[in-house]
């Protein structure tokens, strides 16, 4: 598979420089520290951001909404803490993902209603702090097109228990799309060495409730001393012209990149030897890292949208172990008349 003719198809190498979304910094608010995580979806005539934000204690996550991409706005919170009642997500719930009419990078995401409901995947931490604890992953779900009341299943749909040893430190991102009658939710996980290893697995289910692990090793894995030789994370999985596409983040010496792999089955990946969209030059938004991806793509244009981070500096409203976080963009055309 010629993995240097899609990179070159999928690069975005204008970035729009600033944030779309940066947190608060407003004591006790749920952005206070940061924000992270974007999926942007098109949903009653506008586009709208599922994001987290974090305040000091866990993450827990918003909508956003935009007419034209780039200027955003808070909409509402959809996973607040405390609300589920539940144990093992009382602290945090970062939703990543929602279910969607189709996978296809040509088509607009809009969401898919199921039996009358709309789906989204979120994970949660079980301690109090920056993803304390071995983290789970749980389903939420909303009958109203407000996207207002978000009801969480009680237990989560997929634990490190059972799971392999390289997912023994828990789970992160995932992603649930759809292939011949199957659901496949694929996500990150790391292993429980002290300077661990974060990979990318998946399961397979029928209903969205009972979920199992393809196999008992990751599917996409880091490539030691090479810029993801730390992390493979946070998949972002869409489809084109036959071919699936895994918009994830590498880690590796302090920085974190976008990066792309390509399979003909979901099971089978190749991913390409350097970075789709690297973190910035000193000074950037995106300076420390350029991470945890949404792609569309809009009238020929892909955006993709990730979570950037630079060192702190005066003035910036929030701050998180010494960085700036915000969420931006960037475009394969050059921006124009955007202020």
């Amino acid at each position: 598979m010629d993995i240097a003719r899609y990179i070159e198809r999928y690069r975005t190498p204008y970035k729009y420089g600033g944030a779309v979304m940066a947190g608060s910094g407003q004591p006790g608010a749920f952005d206070e520290k940061g924000v992270d995580i974007p999926f942007v979806f098109w949903h009653n005539e506008r586009y709208y951001m599922l994001y987290t934000g974090y305040d000091g204690i866990g993450y827990q996550s918003a909508l956003a909404v935009s007419d034209d991409l780039v200027h955003w706005s808070f909409d509402r919170m959809v996973l607040a803490r405390g609300e589920s009642g539940n144990e093992w997500d009382a602290y945090s719930a970062a939703g990543t993902w929602m279910i969607k009419e189709s996978d296809r990078l040509e088509d607009i995401p809009v969401l898919k209603k199921i039996d009358g409901k709309y789906w989204m995947v979120y994970h949660a931490y079980p301690g109090m702090g920056y993803e304390e604890g071995p983290a789970a992953i749980g389903l939420a779900w909303c009958s109203e097109e407000d996207l207002g009341e978000w009801h969480r299943l009680e237990h989560p749909i997929l634990t490190c228990e059972g799971g392999g040893a390289w997912e023994q430190g828990g789970l992160y991102k995932a992603c649930i799309i759809r292939k011949d009658n199957l659901w496949y939710l694929f996500y990150n996980a790391k292993n429980n060495e002290q300077r661990w290893l974060e990979q990318t697995g998946a399961a397979v289910s029928t209903d969205l409730l009972h979920w199992e692990r393809i196999g008992t090793e990751p599917l996409l894995r880091v490539t030691k001393g090479n810029w993801d030789g730390r992390f493979v994370s946070d998949p972002c999985i869409v489809e084109q012209d036959g071919i699936w596409l895994n918009f994830y983040f590498g880690y590796e010496n302090g920085h974190a990149q976008e990066g792309l792999a390509v399979s003909e089955d979901l099971l089978h990946w190749h991913k390409a030897e350097e970075p789709l969209l690297s973190c910035g030059s000193t000074g950037e938004i995106d300076e420390n890292h350029a991470h945890k991806a949404s792609v569309l793509r809009k009238d020929g244009v892909l955006y993709h949208f990730y979570c950037a981070t630079r060192p702190n500096r005066e003035g910036d409203s929030t701050s998180l172990y010494g960085e700036w976080r915000t969420i931006t963009v960037a475009a394969s055309r050059p921006w124009k008349g955007v202020q």
